[in-house]
């Protein structure tokens, strides 16, 4: 199982030898490092590999994460489910990652504020003709009294609300290129999240 920390950069354009042309996403690879390692037999009782990735005023950091990391500030740490061996202090880069490998990246979506349901759902909307007046991108009835849900909204019922900054998975993407020196992968297609946003790559 192969598997690193990554920022978002930029999508670009790849083209193969053999004329064919992919969308893909530049991801950067700062100095990952191996901040812990848990294995079945410890008192984790479990086996895992802790990254930490970038870097952060300690002033900004508990004392609690400081002495974890013994001083060092890092912008993010995220674990990994693992029996790969690894040794904590050792670095992680790029070359990990082959092009041809198929890795699923994750990471927290863009936030887009409070919206209607329109934008957040897709719904259609109310008539725009024969007489209706303020309705053109209201949700419609949600339920009440006498009907299947009892006379309440039932839960999950999709209304207006905060979209965006979830935690989304993007499977069977492939590594077109691979930088060692540059510390970037590009995968093709279209990842989570804005410029900078931490990701999770993992080999699929």
């Amino acid at each position: 199982m192969k598997f690193i920390l990554a920022k978002k950069e930029k999508m670009t354009r790849i083209f193969t030898d053999d004329g064919r042309a992919y969308a893909g996403t530049i991801l950067i690879t700062d100095p990952v490092t191996v901040t812990q390692v848990k294995t079945k037999d410890g008192k984790d009782a479990y086996a895992a590999v802790q990254l930490g990735m970038g870097e952060r005023r300690t002033k900004n950091i508990s004392k609690a994460v400081l002495g974890h990391t013994k001083g060092k500030g890092y912008e993010a740490i995220r674990e990994f489910r693992t029996d790969t061996p690894a040794e904590v202090g050792s670095a992680i880069d790029a070359s990990i990652f082959a092009v041809g490998d198929v890795v699923r990246v994750s990471g927290i979506t863009k936030g887009k504020g409070f919206a209607g349901v329109v934008k957040r759902h897709g719904f259609h909307g109310g008539p725009r003709s024969h007489g209706q007046k303020h309705t053109e991108r209201s949700p419609g009835s949600i339920g009440g009294s006498g009907g299947r849900a009892g006379g309440r909204v039932v839960k999950g019922k999709r209304m207006a609300g905060r979209m965006g900054s979830d935690r989304v998975t993007v499977k069977n993407l492939k590594v077109l290129a691979v930088d060692v020196k540059a510390g970037e992968i590009i995968v093709s297609g279209a990842v989570p999240g804005r410029r900078g946003t931490m990701l999770e790559v993992v080999s699929a």
